[in-house]
């Protein structure tokens, strides 16, 4: 069990607290409050009482070490509410958040703000110099400097563009003080040369190696050791959780500390799940065939006998993943006993090869730092591979993935991933995070859900998280949602899933788009959906139409702000984390209410857990998880106080199905109608919003 070590930072000299440990600043009133320090700060400042009521439940928490969950709708200002109260601490705190974006917002402009405005322009409050914070990823957003020397004395590189990029990146590595790759912003998002460069851990040989001292990551854990907030994304604090549980309390990435705050806290069964489970790919057998090879001949440390085992890996470990039963996308590996006894051979075959990988690195008389890394990736392999083929755990979904044509390796394979996933991580997080914690707290715009039973609005984020014990507090978003949107919901529509419903759903866009004059989102359940729906209205609408897939995701949006009148079809990609604000948009269309497939492996899974124990999955399960998922997709809509504009679901279940009353009782208190003449007329009429 990983155990998160408890650590309060002392105040500097310069601090006076009025608590122990709690540093000198301004109370959370006199911040908050009319006529307080953000008042001044912000000429068209509005005083939100739900913000500071959200600092004041932050603070208690954090002083009587008590778990939070919070639900601030979109406008509260929910970040100003938890960094203050947890500067106010004087405690080593993890904040954590669901994006990089939100990252980069808090460290680049947040905490800027606040430094400026607690500690720079108050007589009354002594100096206590910049906040100490940093912000921290995963080890692959980071250059390693060594392989990038190691590639200028043995260039592999492919192509006159990979020479460019390698270029532009060894120019940029003389001056960079991060070596974060978010500062080449010229280089493209899929680039291979990339992946030959950054400080994933494969072939990292830690403090041997000569970069060591001037080593980013080791910069960055400096920073983290001596900081007293830490910006993280749940991606790594779940990956340095999970390596906590496995190699010990003392095997993470991140310091020890005392405090969390998850910020789009409702991602947080998904990604802890995909962290706390087991995953192979056969491109990972290549790439540890490659590394190995590449590394050994550069270093004249390779041997006859390494040569012939990493060529028997690749032989075995491809015919083992071609045996795999074939498939596209996600599907459940039910089969895996009928599979082994038919294919035993086949597996041993490819076990026998990672020993013998793992046995020739053993006999070789010179052994490079890398060699250790080498054969801790090759046991790490068959451990994962006999777990997955092997196990008989009742709380692990096994599956396979195929990530089809855009998804290939480079020697043209198919990738293909078996995957071992818990069922349920409330007991998981429960016992490692949150009895090892003095406070959490889960905060999103989207947490609870109206009509769950028992334990009221958030009964289904704390059972599927293992949050037990905490307060509650639901924080009204500072929007008049009554006046600033109307939400559209047409009842002569088919079912969605009716050969009929494309058709139909094409026609109200086009009516719903040319009344709005374009400037919307038409956000997708599956991408079929989106590729039908966008095809039907080629060249049947006068607006810009911009596709999701056809140019990276941060273009799109650029290109959707700069664009007028434009449409942009879209996935789940873009139903969270994505912020425009004014006219540019001014509605937001949804096929239909994004219940998860039933038949993914996870998802089914988890129905089939609830069902066996004699719950209803259905109402305890699909029904919340999709009301989150459309207070998401909904809330890309209104992000100021001057924002206006329609809704429209596309799925008059809502109005037909009893469980159609959670949903609308757990959205905001958006304007309804069936009619769309009470569209037009928000538009023309009370809105003027079209010309």
């Amino acid at each position: 069990m990983a155990i998160i070590k408890t650590q309060v930072t002392s105040p500097s000299k310069s601090e006076t607290a009025t608590q122990p440990g709690q540093r000198s600043c301004p109370t959370l009133h006199e911040f908050f409050a009319p006529g307080g320090l953000l008042s001044k700060a912000h000429p068209n400042y509005e005083f939100r009482r739900g913000q500071l009521q959200m600092a004041e439940a932050v603070e208690k928490a954090l002083n009587e070490r008590r778990h939070l969950i919070v639900e601030a709708g979109t406008g509260t200002g929910k970040t100003l509410a938890y960094l203050l109260p947890v500067i106010r601490s004087g405690k080593r705190v993890i904040i954590s958040t669901g994006t990089k974006n939100l990252q980069e917002q808090l460290f680049f402009k947040d905490i800027p703000f606040l430094e400026q405005h607690l500690f720079g322009g108050n007589p009354n409050v002594g100096n206590p110099g910049k906040l100490r914070v940093c912000y921290m990823k995963g080890r692959n957003n980071y250059l390693c400097r060594q392989k990038l020397y190691d590639l200028t004395n043995q260039p592999v590189l492919s192509g006159l563009q990979e020479i460019d990029q390698y270029r532009q990146i060894a120019e940029w590595e003389a001056t960079t003080e991060s070596g974060d790759r978010a500062e080449l912003k010229g280089l493209p998002e899929n680039t291979q040369l990339w992946q030959k460069l950054d400080a994933r851990t494969e072939r990292c040989t830690g403090q041997k190696c000569p970069q060591w001292d001037r080593c980013f990551i080791t910069e960055m854990h400096r920073r983290a050791a001596e900081s007293d907030i830490i910006i993280v994304n749940h991606h790594l604090f779940f990956a340095d959780l999970s390596l906590r549980q496995s190699s010990g309390p003392d095997a993470g990435v991140l310091p020890d500390f005392s405090a969390a705050i998850f910020d789009e806290a409702h991602e947080l069964e998904d990604v802890a799940g995909s962290y706390f489970g087991v995953s192979v790919s056969n491109l990972r057998f290549e790439e540890l065939a490659r590394d190995v090879e590449a590394t050994l001949q550069q270093k004249k440390a390779i041997s006859p006998g390494i040569i012939q085992a990493l060529a028997k890996l690749r032989e075995r470990s491809r015919f083992f993943f071609g045996l795999l039963p074939q498939g596209d996308g996600r599907s459940a590996f039910t089969n895996r006993d009928a599979f082994l006894e038919k294919n035993s051979d086949d597996y041993d075959a490819v076990m026998q090869s990672l020993a013998r990988v793992l046995a020739e690195l053993e006999l070789l008389p010179q052994k490079p730092e890398e060699v250790f890394a080498f054969s801790r990736r090759t046991q790490e392999l068959q451990a994962q591979l006999a777990f997955i083929m092997e196990s008989r755990d009742k709380n692990t979904v096994f599956w396979i993935e195929y990530r089809g044509e855009a998804r290939r390796t480079r020697g043209g394979q198919t990738h293909i991933v078996l995957q071992a996933t818990p069922i349920d991580v409330s007991q998981i997080l429960k016992q490692t995070l949150f009895e090892n914690l003095e406070t959490a707290v889960l905060t999103s715009a989207t947490l609870a859900v109206a009509g769950t039973p028992d334990r009221g609005s958030f009964d289904y984020v704390r059972q599927r998280v293992g949050l037990e014990h905490a307060r509650e507090m639901i924080v009204a978003s500072h929007f008049d949602y009554g006046k600033q949107a109307i939400l559209y919901v047409p009842p002569d529509m088919p079912e969605p899933r009716s050969p009929q419903f494309g058709r139909f759903a094409a026609e109200k866009i086009r009516r719903l788009l040319d009344i709005t004059q374009g400037r919307a989102f038409c956000l997708f359940t599956s991408y079929a959906q989106m590729h039908d729906i966008h095809d039907r209205l080629l060249g049947e609408l006068p607006f810009p139409m911009l596709l999701q897939g056809s140019a990276p995701k941060n273009a799109l949006l650029e290109e959707f702000r700069l664009t007028p009148n434009a449409v942009l079809f879209a996935t789940s990609s873009f139903w969270q984390g994505v912020d425009v604000q004014g006219e540019q948009l001014s509605c937001v269309i949804i096929d239909r209410l994004p219940f998860a497939v039933p038949n993914d492996p996870v998802v089914a899974a988890r129905i089939g857990a609830i069902n066996s124990a004699g719950g209803n999955a259905f109402s305890e399960y699909q029904v919340p998880a999709a009301v989150i998922a459309l207070k998401q997709g909904f809330g890309r809509l209104i992000r100021s106080v001057k924002d206006r504009g329609v809704l429209a679901l596309l799925d008059n279940r809502l109005l037909k199905q009893r469980y159609g009353r959670t949903f609308i009782d757990s959205l905001p208190a958006y304007k309804k109608t069936k009619d769309m003449a009470d569209v037009d007329q928000f538009f023309t009429g009370t809105n003027g919003l079209t010309s």
